[in-house]
């Protein structure tokens, strides 16, 4: 079992499901409206326990009904919350509206996410501990910076979700080992909107890369050798939150277990594929069987 700690948020998702998103100045009626336990943070680390990973959190939630829920729902999950925080205050929330054809817009709230600037005493030796830190951008970039550098000191290795998009240091690139931009955040970070150009640009500044591609599937690149695509599986979509944390937690556990690239991207893509045929976005994630499932077939 490899051993996994996640850096980042953890929010509850208010979820609006409705037949066609609204535009600018328009008002359209939705058909159901549920609150699921989310952010980038807590998700990757549901998906990664869930996949058999040993997960650990570092994060923080605030002192209200959903913080509560919040840290229920992780622990379910088998992940270790006694490093997620409590904060003063609402816990981070994110508004999110899903049409009929599983495409999602969001508004993101940090809340006590907000909170999470620095590494707490006991942090670094709880990283160290680690085979993999997972990191996303829902929390203040200090704390990521922070954690890669941390792990990098120990030898972890670092695995970064640029999302939300926005561009990054180069000092933060720097300790970076694997990046995992889906083709919108690859186009913010170098400008190029091929995914095979934006991945070979990424590489003068990490030493390997995934864009995730929807659909389309995956393309990894890596210093010194052709991309490689690897396809998604064929499903109908009807909830596409979540589906990139999904892929990223079971891309964690399998590179950590030593699954070759290619094994790991088909084996994280079959979670994926699983978890976008369900609503919600942690509650749609698959366990290990299932993923060892339609892995097989």
């Amino acid at each position: 079992m490899t051993d996994i700690v996640v850096l980042g948020s953890t929010n509850m998702d208010l979820v609006t499901y409705v037949e066609k998103a609204p535009q600018r100045g328009e008002t359209v009626t939705g058909r159901e409206f549920r609150t699921i336990p989310g952010g980038k943070g807590a998700n990757q680390a549901i998906a990664a326990a869930r996949a058999g990973g040993n997960v650990l959190m570092i994060g923080a939630v605030g002192n209200d009904a959903y913080g509560t829920h919040l840290r229920s729902t992780l622990e379910h999950s088998g992940v270790d919350t006694d490093d997620l925080r409590t904060a003063e205050g609402p816990s981070g929330t994110a508004h999110i509206v899903v049409d009929d054809e599983g495409g999602n817009a969001i508004v993101v709230i940090p809340g006590a996410n907000g909170t999470l600037d620095h590494l707490s005493p006991g942090d670094e030796g709880v990283i160290a501990s680690a085979d993999t830190l997972l990191l996303q951008l829902e929390i203040p970039l200090a704390a990521v910076l922070a954690g890669a550098q941390a792990a990098r000191r120990h030898g972890v290795r670092t695995i970064l979700t640029p999302a939300p998009a926005q561009p990054l240091p180069r000092e933060l690139l720097a300790v970076i080992d694997l990046l995992v931009p889906n083709e919108h955040e690859a186009t913010t970070l170098t400008g190029r909107t091929d995914p095979r150009e934006a991945a070979t640009a990424l590489l003068d500044q990490v030493p390997e890369v995934v864009v995730t591609l929807g659909a389309s599937g995956s393309l990894y690149a890596t210093r010194g050798a052709e991309p490689l695509t690897v396809p998604a599986p064929k499903v109908t979509a009807v909830d596409s939150t979540g589906a990139g944390d999904t892929f990223v937690g079971a891309l964690a556990v399998a590179v950590g277990e030593g699954r070759p690239m290619r094994e790991a991207l088909r084996w994280a893509a079959e979670a994926a594929a699983l978890s976008v045929q369900r609503e919600g976005a942690s509650v749609s994630m698959p366990y290990r069987p299932e993923i060892e499932e339609r892995y097989a077939s």
